[in-house]
């Protein structure tokens, strides 16, 4: 009798934790359809993107396709101190004849020339000097080509187009860094005056910083009285915080223009006023970029310190005082690093997206205002040299995680201490 009754709660035991397992099992199942549209939506809209990005970014098969009979015979070509043989000369002449009939000579002639600078124009002109030639009938192809243009006689183009047919390079990335992948292989520094991208760049980071830095300073006080006055008028006021939101950006930016132009708002009034005597220059530069960037991204700082400032138990600072430390003490020891979280916060906000903003410096920020942003989406649609802009991009990317890896480690809101 007892044996029996031992296995019937052995069989109920079972059946509950098999009733259990399945409960478990349609919740997991639930959760993972849930789960779903998001994951889709990182790997469609993020993770894809990104790595189409990196893949550009070293890989251009483009002269390889336009000219891949010549890309072949160049591989075969070993003394470089010496121009190729008839035959490559005979190859390209084809080639040249066939895609200046289907309108590609330009492209092919672009993508050369970002290689070994020049050469674009050698290309171009004997394509078009080529197209109506019966190339059947020319005995030597040599003398041709460099009877249309003297510099197929060098050697230097040559390896331009044999450098540019590599499918797999780092030259793009060499150029984002302002160095230059020779085509022989060796990567040299590009001259001081001729640098463009690394200034930018640093420009880019402390334009960022100094933003960051100025939406802390203007933001932690109104940050800080919000969290004191009563939920009502916090309210409220939170409205004038958030209000910037209900307009456009380009609106926004546009305001700006009229506000800091050389007969706009602020040199009127101190024009007026006999402060000045002439407009000040406070457009259209790093100023005016700053100025604006740092009004449009103020409310990224804002919010994560109210947020975190509001659940501060204010008897933490009464407790401090009633104990001898005077207000300022009781601010810096103990208010201050309980904020910090709201700062890591607002702070990784504001300076993730200044460092990717492209409208405003492409409106008011002149020459000196520029970003790597505006940079990116110049070689995007001006040059369509879209390898570069993924080189630039992965750069800044590499960058800002580096930069991010160090923040957590050193001022991360879990190394935070009381």
């Amino acid at each position: 009798m007892d044996t029996t009754a031992t296995n019937n709660d052995l069989d109920l035991t079972s059946e509950h934790t098999k009733k259990y397992r399945q409960a478990i099992r349609r919740e997991k199942t639930k959760a993972l359809a849930l789960v779903l549209p998001l994951f889709f939506f990182l790997i469609v809209f993020f993770i894809t993107p990104i790595g189409f990005m990196l893949y550009r970014s070293f890989y251009n098969p483009t002269v390889a396709n336009l000219a891949p009979n010549t890309v072949k015979v160049l591989e075969e070509w070993k003394d470089i101190s010496k121009i190729p043989n008839e035959k490559t000369f005979k190859t390209l002449a084809y080639e040249l004849q066939a895609l200046q009939k289907d309108r590609l000579a330009g492209k092919l002639a672009e993508e050369v020339n970002r290689r070994q600078a020049q050469t674009g124009s050698v290309i171009k002109r004997t394509a078009r000097k080529i197209k109506k030639i019966q190339l059947d009938e020319v005995k030597n192809y040599q003398e041709l080509l460099i009877s249309f243009h003297k510099k197929w006689a060098e050697t230097k183009v040559w390896t331009g187009i044999r450098s540019a047919g590599d499918k797999l390079t780092i030259n793009y990335y060499a150029n984002a860094l302002d160095y230059k992948l020779e085509p022989s292989g060796k990567i040299v520094k590009q001259p001081e005056d001729t640098r463009v991208y690394l200034p930018i760049l640093k420009r880019t980071f402390i334009i960022a910083f100094i933003i960051t830095f100025l939406t802390f300073i203007l933001g932690y006080p109104v940050a800080y009285y919000l969290s004191l006055i009563p939920l009502k008028k916090a309210s409220i006021l939170l409205i004038f915080v958030l209000l910037p939101f209900w307009t456009s950006l380009l609106v926004r930016t546009t305001a700006w223009i009229a506000i800091l132009q050389s007969n706009g708002v602020v040199n009127k009034t101190l024009m007026s006023m006999g402060i000045i005597d002439k407009p000040l220059d406070i457009i259209y530069n790093q100023f005016s970029t700053i100025v604006a960037m740092t009004h449009i991204l103020l409310p990224f700082m804002i919010l994560p310190l109210y947020s975190v400032m509001k659940g501060i138990d204010p008897s933490y600072v009464r407790a401090s005082q009633s104990l001898g430390a005077n207000p300022f003490k009781s601010f810096i020891q103990i208010y201050f690093p309980l904020s910090l979280p709201g700062f890591s916060a607002g702070a990784l906000l504001v300076f993730i997206i200044a460092i990717g903003y492209y409208i405003t410096p492409a409106l008011i920020g002149g020459v000196d205002g520029q970003l790597i942003s505006n940079l990116v989406a110049y070689h995007m649609r001006t040059t369509n040299n879209w390898e570069l802009a993924a080189a630039l991009g992965s750069v800044l990317l590499v960058l800002i995680m580096a930069l991010y890896w160090i923040y957590d480690k050193l001022v991360g809101a879990s190394n935070i201490k009381l």
